[in-house]
């Protein structure tokens, strides 16, 4: 059951969606926010403003990185103070924090507390090369924080169903486990897609779906379709059926993560709904 929910914001117009369905989801499970700012350590350790003051021709002065740290606080009070006013609008009193530290550690650190994590697809940070297709701070949350992580798209879109794409891994039976909860906690239809063209296979896993949701004594529809993974699950999206999707993070070889970019890095490109993780 979802209660809190951690919502990391850098101030960047897509962290903004991610807490629009923050906020739509607290308020659909009574469940609270907690927001996280987190002042990036590498930005005020002293090699880093040495760097940065070279590239733009202006030797450091005395007292050159207080100026800088002070004007990364008053830059990290006005982004809390609006995630803190966003909130309000809504009827919200959220928890938030100021934290200085490297961006995934301190967010993994503070998801030790949390439910559920909302971030956004592409910080005001993001660097393509530097984690992939998701970005280095959601991948590396998504791997280690042990929560399920919603990966908020561009723009907001009201849930109103749900839906699972189901591979009979370990990390696919988590994400069951968790969808099933999700949709009895906010009365949201449950849609299993399985994507195999092997009957036996489909059987197998109809049949795990099944088993699991009746032993939690949950709905779930399923639906068997053929083809390639990325390819059907987005055509799924597309075609608006559900408004927000689950998947297993990483469910297969880790070599192919790292370098051709897994089945759920894809999707999470290429969705123009939220996708939720669990690994």
């Amino acid at each position: 059951m979802i209660k809190k929910i951690l919502i990391p914001t850098d101030g960047s117009p897509n962290s903004f969606t991610a807490l629009d369905y923050g906020i739509y989801i607290a308020l659909k499970l009574n469940a609270t926010i907690s927001g996280l700012h987190v002042l990036d350590v590498n930005l005020l350790q002293g090699p880093m403003l040495t760097d940065i003051s070279g590239a733009v021709g202006m030797p450091p002065y005395d007292g050159f990185f207080d100026a800088v740290q002070t004007s990364l606080n008053e830059k990290a009070d006005f982004i809390v103070n609006d995630f803190r006013e966003y909130c309000q609008r809504a009827g919200l009193k959220p928890e938030i924090n100021k934290v200085i530290g490297k961006i995934d550690e301190i967010i993994i650190e503070e998801a030790a507390t949390a439910d559920f994590i909302l971030m956004a697809k592409k910080g005001e940070h993001f660097h393509l090369k530097e984690g992939g297709l998701l970005g280095s701070v959601a991948e590396a949350v998504i791997r280690h924080s042990g929560k399920p992580v919603l990966i908020a798209p561009d723009k907001f879109l009201e849930i109103e169903s749900m839906g699972i794409a189901f591979d009979g891994s370990p990390p696919a039976q988590k994400a069951l486990d968790f969808s099933l909860s999700l949709s009895q906690q906010a009365a949201w239809p449950l849609t299993a897609i399985i994507i195999t063209s092997d009957t036996e296979k489909a059987t197998r896993l109809t049949a795990q779906i099944e088993e699991t949701a009746a032993r939690l004594d949950y709905e779930c529809e399923i639906i068997v379709l053929p083809g390639k993974e990325v390819r059907e699950i987005i055509k799924f999206i597309e075609e608006g059926a559900v408004e927000l999707m689950v998947m297993g993070a990483y469910g297969h070889n880790r070599l192919r993560d790292l370098f051709l970019g897994s089945t759920t890095s894809q999707i999470i490109r290429k969705s123009s709904i939220p996708v939720v993780l669990t690994r």
